[in-house]
């Protein structure tokens, strides 16, 4: 019985042994096995990043490009606080409008700062223009060259010119101890009192009837007059029209265009150089399509140039009112005074005394004028370069800003500051060099330096 006993102990330990050896066995080859998918995985993942380095680099943030071309500047919108004043002594209010900026304040990567000042660059991004600006303000001062193809550009024996006044309750702000209203009313009649008589001038307002409250928006929506019909100047009747409305209420600039089509209509292309200048401080505030009705003004029998003056204009107004000219290959222009206001509506008075001119010597006399590099028709070049040290200047005092009140470190503030004067040193090498263009076309003739600009940067136009 004894020896029964011991035989069993003994094949159970070697059943023990046997057990432990396969265990172990098993875990060898899991281990191998783990070790081996791991380094597949591995290899994988190195294939992958290997493939786009740079994607790599930039996916895990996603750090947008900056602009390239001087085309892609000018197709950034205006930024919210565009233009914002440097208050010295608010550092709360003003870091709080860029409180939704990434955070920086603890050893940020390259990639994060990139991403900081791209998005801080969105906030005050100025309205660059671009070469198609630069296009039609050569066709705008050069109207009446026999060279011009755009049939709309050339002159007829009858000029027409209507402006639309924004007429609404931002009108009534104040610049420079009067309201804006006023100064336009003062503009304006300068401008008019000084067009040839032949000429027809017509000025329609919107926006002058009821308040800003809501329950006036549909009155106010719907207000848009011909306070002074398209006629020939006369002092009382077109001084009277200026006393017969106010800034009031909303903004219907969609109404105001559709309506100047009506205003328009008997004054076909064919025989009539018809120009609209659309006078606004915002974007259009009524449930309307202000670019859809630009351009159906604008692809009408009436065939008008249509150009834009933003007055005193915020960044969504900007953005807005360079859309209606754009849509309808038109200048949009911003303006801040009374005198920037006067100088814009003088373009229109030179115009008119071309074409004064052109009806009494002929067609035929019109004499090819030369392409001129002055203010008068590339003015918006000194434009450019005024945006490009003011959006400058603004990101640096913002970088100052979040570095004294210890939002990022001294290395990442040095980052940020290369940046920005890299990134704008680009704008002014890019704005200098189309300068120099501009001003190598200045012994060519209207038709010449047309086609090359057009030809350079592949612009449409008709």
């Amino acid at each position: 019985m004894k020896g029964l006993k011991v035989r069993t102990f003994l094949i159970l330990v070697i059943i023990a042994v046997v057990l432990i050896g396969c265990e172990n066995t098993k875990s060898k080859v899991e281990v191998q096995d783990s070790h081996e998918n791991t380094t597949t995985e591995t290899n994988a993942s190195k294939e992958v990043s290997s493939s786009n380095p740079e994607n790599e680099e930039h996916s895990k943030i996603g750090v947008p490009p900056l602009p390239s071309t001087y085309q892609e500047l000018s197709n950034l919108p205006a930024g919210e606080l565009a233009g914002f004043k440097h208050e010295l002594d608010n550092d709360e209010e003003l870091l709080n409008q860029l409180k939704d900026l990434p955070n920086i304040s603890s050893k940020p990567t390259h990639d994060e700062l990139d991403l900081f000042y791209t998005k801080l660059l969105e906030k005050v991004q100025q309205g660059f223009q671009g070469p198609e600006e630069a296009i039609n303000q050569l066709k705008f001062q050069s109207i009446g060259d026999p060279n011009i193809k755009d049939p709309r550009y050339q002159f007829k024996d009858n000029l027409n010119v209507e402006i639309l006044l924004d007429a609404s309750g931002s009108m009534a702000e104040i610049i420079d101890g009067k309201s804006k209203m006023d100064i336009a009313k003062e503009s304006i009649l300068s401008f008019v009192s000084e067009l040839p008589k032949q000429a027809r001038v017509g000025l329609r307002v919107y926006g002058h009837k009821g308040s800003g409250a809501d329950s006036d928006k549909s009155l106010s929506c719907g207000s848009s007059e011909i306070v002074y019909s398209m006629s020939n100047y006369s002092d009382q009747p077109f001084k009277q029209a200026l006393n017969k409305f106010s800034p009031k209420g909303w903004t219907p600039t969609g109404l105001a265009l559709n309506e100047a089509k009506k205003d328009l209509e008997k004054f076909n292309g064919e025989n009539n150089t018809n120009i609209v200048y659309l006078v606004s401080d915002g974007i259009s505030t009524c449930n309307d399509d202000p670019i859809g009705a630009a351009k159906d003004l604008y692809d009408s029998n009436v065939s008008p140039i249509i150009n834009v003056i933003g007055f005193d204009v915020d960044s969504k107004g900007q953005n807005e009112l360079k859309q209606i000219a754009n849509a309808t290959k038109g200048i949009y222009e911003t303006v801040k005074n009374q005198g920037e206001l006067q100088k814009q509506l003088d373009n229109i008075k030179n115009v008119a005394e071309q074409w004064k001119e052109w009806k009494a010597h002929g067609e035929q006399e019109l004499r090819i004028k030369k392409v001129k590099n002055e203010l008068s028709i590339f003015g918006y070049v000194t434009e450019e370069e005024r945006k490009e040290v003011d959006e400058k200047t603004d990101i640096s005092f913002l970088l100052s800003k979040f570095y004294q009140n210890k939002l990022m470190d001294n290395e990442a503030f040095d980052y940020l500051n290369n940046k920005n004067n890299e990134y704008h040193q680009w704008i002014k090498t890019e704005i200098d060099q189309f300068n120099q263009e501009l001003k190598a076309l200045n012994e060519k003739s209207y038709g010449e330096a047309l086609k090359v600009l057009e030809d350079k940067y592949n612009v449409n136009t008709q």
